[in-house]
């Protein structure tokens, strides 16, 4: 390696200085909880709401903001309850509603504020509003709330489109009338059990606004929007066939391992440069407001359609009528980044989760542009990036990152996926890239387990997979089955502590008393660990509205960059390189706050990251 000093790049005041909100969700960890995996209080197998309040000491040991929760609506769990029957009540699988009101209780009398998962773009079946619509007939108002249509063909036979579902096979099903004849069809974007609501229907969006009162009232501080960029379909609902490569929720396909994307080094070329402002405020910089639709690739005509931001307007007014700055976070897969940042104009939402950060590959010259880009993009409509690398949704990174075969979002792996990934390679790099996420300003979300290193679950039987996308695509996607198992909290114990009956609606591995929370609480070095005092020193320094300062003279396998918080700054250097580098020579006496894998001071292996305590002026 080259030793020479890292130095900052020029051009370091080539954007204003902006004033820094004073928001809470402006720089808040937040951590994802997938209720029917986290903690199971009643023995039954599926995880619930005293479940949840039972844990919440462990949450505020760890260091973070707040909880968001996946759906704990009633639901006839045929999607996991992303498909609601009723979205003012708990489902008894995970409770009742006196319960969620004594978790939220108990979450905030520990500092933890409560998002909620919202799912506006479809409802169960079975939900009353469903069913009427059936019942009724063609052309009422019944029918209006949702997308039915007639078919093509002489007698109505044909759909009327060619959509597919993003769980695969066709996205219509047709439906038999009350008199027993072949009727009209309703669009599923995902499965037949979940028809799309019309959101050009006033009574649609009334519906919705009290629905989000009533967790409004029981004191929820915000919602996780559910597919924030579908809702509105193109006028006309014309014929459209996707690309054969790219994510089900329309992104991109996520490149693999540390493997670059094509055109990723030019990028990072390009942006050598520049110094970014990492905080934003409430009002966007003067002449950085993104050029609506400049040479944007063309969205589906299901996906990321205008009319959506007239709902987020309305829906900010409501939240607006509440003290405590309320926050909605889309759940937008929709690029460039200049794109998905109008969903958080000033107007509009607060955060959109960054997925184009999350599935950009370990590989500095691929982070670095996005990172470039995902700071100025929100900070021109005024509002913080945010950073995440697992949900419910995607392979876990402690896995994904060290796949050596293609992976689109969404199709999951299991025994007869291509290159499958290597553990201890996995876990090494998640460990890193963890460590370079909770580094940057803005906000950060973790999914449950990542804190432990949990790996995606691979081997699941055939017979265990209960993914829509499974069935759907007659077994050839594995689907998300894998990143959903039952967390482990106390080795040698049934469902290693899951509950007290070792049940678990998903099999857990065999071997994971090693992950399990109370085998790494207090190991030094254990990924638990890392991660609290990454958590502590970010909250300490004020990482979250800090600015980021690249650093020149480093490697090209080097991610090197200074984030000056709001009350310390911290240098971090991560190696996604095959090799080790050297420390570069003003950093050698300097004091480590933290690395993500053994560090004699001198040289970084592969795969590490390091934290380094740095000047605040």
């Amino acid at each position: 390696m080259d030793a020479a000093s890292p130095t900052p790049t020029d051009n370091q005041s080539s954007a204003p200085a902006v004033s820094i909100g004073a928001e809470w969700w402006r720089s808040a960890v937040i951590y994802q909880i997938y209720p029917r995996s986290f903690a199971d209080a009643n023995g039954d197998g599926i995880g619930d709401l005293p479940g949840i309040t039972s844990r919440l000491d462990s949450l505020q040991h760890l260091g973070i903001d707040a909880i968001w929760l996946s759906p704990f609506m009633t639901s006839p769990q045929r999607d996991a309850g992303y498909d609601v029957a009723d979205y003012c009540d708990v489902d008894p699988l995970f409770g009742t509603l006196a319960d969620f009101d004594a978790m939220t209780a108990a979450a905030h009398a520990r500092g933890i504020r409560v998002i909620v998962d919202l799912v506006p773009n479809h409802s169960s079946s079975d939900h009353r509003w469903f069913q009427e619509a059936l019942a009724a007939a063609p052309g009422s108002p019944e029918r209006a709330r949702y997308l039915f249509r007639d078919g093509k063909g002489e007698h109505g036979e044909i759909a009327p489109n060619n959509w597919e579902s993003v769980f695969g096979g066709p996205a219509w099903t047709r439906i038999t009338e009350a008199d027993g004849t072949p009727g009209q069809w309703y669009l599923h974007i995902f499965d037949s059990s979940q028809p799309d609501f019309d959101w050009t229907n006033e009574w649609v969006r009334e519906q919705f606004r009290g629905i989000l009162r009533f967790w409004l009232d029981r004191g929820v501080d915000g919602f996780r929007v559910d597919v924030a960029h579908g809702m509105i379909k193109a006028d006309g609902l014309p014929d459209y066939t996707p690309p054969a490569a790219g994510g089900s929720m329309g992104g991109a396909a996520p490149a693999i391992g540390a493997e670059g994307a094509a055109g990723t080094a030019a990028a990072a070329a390009a942006s050598s440069t520049e110094t970014i402002i990492g905080a934003s405020s409430s009002t966007p910089p003067v002449g950085l407001e993104p050029e609506i639709d400049a040479g944007w690739p063309e969205s589906a005509p299901y996906w990321g359609q205008d009319g959506v931001h007239e709902i987020y307007r309305d829906w900010h007014e409501v939240l607006a009528a509440y003290p405590g700055d309320r926050v909605l976070c889309a759940e937008a897969w929709v690029e460039p980044l200049e794109k998905m940042a109008l969903w958080v104009r000033p107007d509009e939402m607060q955060q959109a989760f960054n997925f184009p950060y999350l599935e950009t590959p370990w590989n500095a010259a691929a982070l670095r542009p996005v990172i470039n880009e995902s700071i100025r993009a929100f900070a021109a409509v005024g509002a913080p990036s945010t950073w995440v690398l697992s949900n419910h949704d995607v392979v876990r990174h402690a896995s994904r990152l060290a796949l050596t075969a293609e992976n689109p979002q969404g199709h999951g792996i299991g025994p007869k996926s291509p290159g499958k990934p290597d553990r201890a390679v996995g876990l090494r790099r998640a460990r890193a890239a963890s460590s370079v996420m909770l580094a940057l300003p803005g906000g950060a979300y973790v999914y449950q387990g990542e804190e432990l290193g949990l790996p995606e679950v691979i081997d699941l039987p055939d017979d265990a997979r209960q993914d829509p996308t499974w069935f759907r695509t007659n077994h050839e996607r594995y689907g998300r089955d894998g990143c959903r198992v039952p967390i482990p909290w106390e080795a040698g114990h049934p469902a290693y502590g899951f509950n007290t009956t070792g049940a678990s609606w998903l099999p857990q591995p065999d071997d994971w008393n090693d992950y399990s929370r109370d085998a790494q609480a207090g190991i030094a070095g254990s990924t638990l660990e890392l991660y609290r005092t990454l958590l502590t020193a970010r909250k300490q320094h004020g990482l979250g509205l800090g600015s980021v300062t690249w650093l020149d003279g480093v490697p090209e396998t080097v991610l090197a960059f200074t984030n000056r918080g709001t009350t310390g700054a911290v240098t971090v250097l991560a190696n996604t390189g095959s090799e080790p580098v050297e420390v570069p020579a003003p950093l050698l006496d300097t004091h480590v706050l933290q690395a993500s894998g053994p560090f004699d001071g001198t040289t970084i292996d592969a795969d590490t990251t390091v934290w380094f305590e740095a000047s605040d002026r």
